[in-house]
């Protein structure tokens, strides 16, 4: 059995200590309600902060039943879920949710040339990193596994998704938490909290600040596992990191992870670890795979094509390429 590593969440939100301001929150200070749940394979964490006179436990209570129907309704696993019924069908309706994420991710693929790919569903059955037995496939197995993926293998025309093959197997795992994501914060919006935070396994969304201060989020250091790179100064904002060291096994010497090159169907180089901001989490979610598989330069470009985009891309050799507005909300970590 090959050693394999799950190493802590790939961003970890920072809980620095702030002095709450009298306009801001009156002369009391605001209820702080924090829970977290087993969800979408992974630990999601909901922070949250008001007034009594908001019922903020059923409103957490209802975001996490939020993010569990999401995940019924996109999980490869769950019998009655899109993608499941997918399996033996060409072309078929799906539910508008679906389709919008879909669609999503298909407009950040064509963006990325094909970087980003939603059709490696038995390209990464075969390497199982993800799994309790990652294995290294052999070349034929791996060209087998993308024979029927690519850019164009997935196709929406209006509410049906249409596969270009029998042999195509779709896989929203790098897009549909950053949706479910969205859709728990919609849901604690409508209740009236205007202070949260939503943390699936490091993808974050945040609403509003933090006790009158912004929200300080470490990023992780993707050589050491208990430094970080800095800190970003952020509100109101979603927060995606995607790097080579959260899942992954090592055979002589080498590393391979789950974050897979479309092109070689092997675990992507370019890149050690990928940073993203964006005004919701589903496109940051989508944004930091893309930009991990380009690497610093085309993943720059990549980001620059997205209005509201911001983000930072460590190469494979450790140095740091980031967009003007991320280096503005950074503050780096000293040696």
């Amino acid at each position: 059995m090959l050693p394999f590593n799950r190493p802590a969440l790939i961003v970890v939100l920072a809980l620095v200590a702030a002095i709450f301001g009298l306009r801001q929150w009156g002369s009391s200070q605001p209820e702080e309600i924090r829970k977290s749940r087993i969800l979408m394979d992974t630990v999601v964490e909901i922070t949250v902060f008001g007034s009594a006179s908001i019922p903020l436990q059923e409103s957490v209570d209802a975001a996490f039943k939020e993010i569990e129907r999401i995940e019924a309704l996109t999980s490869f696993f769950q019998e009655k879920s899109d993608l499941s019924r997918l399996k033996g069908a060409g072309s078929m309706e799906v539910s508008p949710e679906t389709a919008a994420i879909i669609a999503t991710g298909l407009e950040v693929a064509a963006a990325s040339g094909g970087a980003f790919d939603m059709t490696l569903g038995k390209l990464k059955d075969v390497w199982q990193i993800e799994g309790d037995h990652p294995r290294l496939p052999q070349p034929e197995e791996i060209k087998e596994a993308l024979a029927g993926s690519g850019f164009g293998a997935l196709v929406l025309e209006g509410g049906r998704v249409v596969r270009s093959s029998p042999e195509t197997s779709i896989d929203l795992g790098g897009i549909a938490k950053g949706y479910a994501i969205d859709r728990a914060i919609e849901v604690l919006k409508k209740a009236g909290v205007e202070h949260a935070a939503v943390n699936a396994g490091g993808d974050i969304r945040l609403l509003g600040d933090r006790r009158g201060q912004p929200w300080r989020i470490a990023i992780q250091h993707p050589r050491q596992q208990n430094g970080f790179l800095g800190r970003l100064l952020i509100q109101g904002v979603a927060l995606v990191t995607s790097g080579d060291y959260e899942r992954f096994f090592e055979k002589d010497g080498i590393r391979y992870h789950h974050l897979f090159d479309p092109r070689t169907g092997y675990p992507a180089t370019a890149s050690q670890s990928v940073t993203v901001l964006a005004d919701t989490a589903v496109v940051a979610d989508a944004l930091a795979t893309a930009a991990f598989v380009l690497g610093p330069q085309e993943g720059i470009a990549l980001l620059k094509k997205f209005p509201g985009s911001e983000g930072m891309i460590v190469g494979a050799d450790g140095k740091p390429a980031y967009t003007p507005g991320f280096g503005k909300l950074i503050e780096w970590q000293s040696n």
